[in-house]
């Protein structure tokens, strides 16, 4: 292996023509992000550099890739852009070093880790020290990319489909006799619809644990009537519960939307303000000092009731 403790290149302005996208299945992708971001650069310019590494006549892009596709749109011919090193295995650990400051994803991590390994044949020990990580962080990742398949991962770093869900909801229907090829055919039927975490685990509840019909429905696209009948378990779930009940219930409901929330927020690149670091620890340490008591009531409280 080089010696990845070189400097960055200056920074310099690229051709747009000329950047190489091999990476860009990689990373993911994210409307909404891009739709604003799209709207800065109409006005500012690029202003932060593409990233990548240098090959030839060629730079082949590693990080900025919402960049690039926003200057596409906006016929913009020069972009600015650093190069993390000689190579891509460089570049690539370079990058991986940098993540929290660059805000890549677990899956972004994930890709990023499968190629060091598989294309460029580093060992899990490797990986782990070239990242001053360890193997467990590194085969975590690993695993995640690993069992998933072509037409899933298509759909999560195309922004189809939540990550999350995908994670917490669906990795452990994989593990089932058959469930990789039943998790692809869920993920496929419902990617694109614009479903919330809630909707999507009620969904997947019924597909890999109810009957037939109702899996029929997912896989024809007929998401309506599945989703009406979730209401409808809502409602009648609410019966008989007095208003103190009630209310536990609605902070259950919510508790989960909120946790997603905070964990894809907590990655985001605009968290850069002073003041919002100089608050952000206190208010974290206090939920980190309440976490191993939280969790052991919500145990309590799971294992009072009957079986989900």
């Amino acid at each position: 292996m080089e010696n990845r403790s070189e400097a960055p290149m200056a920074r310099r302005e690229v051709e747009i023509s000329l950047l190489d996208l091999r990476y860009e299945s990689c990373r993911m992708k994210q409307a909404a992000l891009e739709e604003r971001l799209l709207g800065s650069i109409a006005q500012r310019g690029v202003e932060e550099p593409l990233e990548g590494v240098d090959l030839g006549e060629r730079s082949v892009l590693l990080n900025g890739f919402k960049r690039y596709r926003c200057a596409r749109k906006l016929r913009i011919e020069t972009v600015p852009y650093v190069s993390l090193g000689r190579d891509e295995a460089t570049g690539i650990i370079a990058l991986l070093r940098i993540s929290n400051d660059r805000a890549l994803g677990i899956l972004d991590q994930a890709a990023f880790i499968d190629e060091l390994k598989n294309a460029r044949t580093m060992s899990v020990a490797q990986i782990a020290a070239e990242l001053s990580r360890s193997k467990a962080w590194v085969s975590m990742r690993l695993g995640l990319i690993g069992g998933m398949s072509a037409g899933v991962r298509q759909k999560l770093f195309g922004g189809l489909f939540p990550v999350y869900a995908y994670m917490y909801i669906l990795r452990p229907f994989t593990r089932m006799n058959g469930g990789g090829k039943e998790v692809e055919e869920f993920v496929l039927a419902v990617s694109g619809q614009g479903l919330s975490v809630r909707e999507i685990e009620f969904l997947a509840r019924g597909y890999f644990r109810g009957g037939e019909a109702f899996r029929q429905e997912i896989r024809q696209g007929n998401l309506a009537l599945p989703l009406a009948r979730m209401k409808e378990e809502r409602a009648a779930g609410a019966e008989g519960c007095s208003e103190f009940e009630s209310g536990l219930l609605r902070d259950l409901e919510v508790m989960p939307k909120l946790m997603l929330r905070v964990m894809g927020k907590s990655e985001d690149p605009r968290l850069e303000s002073a003041a919002f670091h100089a608050q952000s620890p206190l208010l974290a340490a206090a939920i980190l000092t309440r976490a191993p008591a939280f969790l052991q009531r919500v145990r309590r409280l799971h294992d009072r009731g009957g079986p989900a």
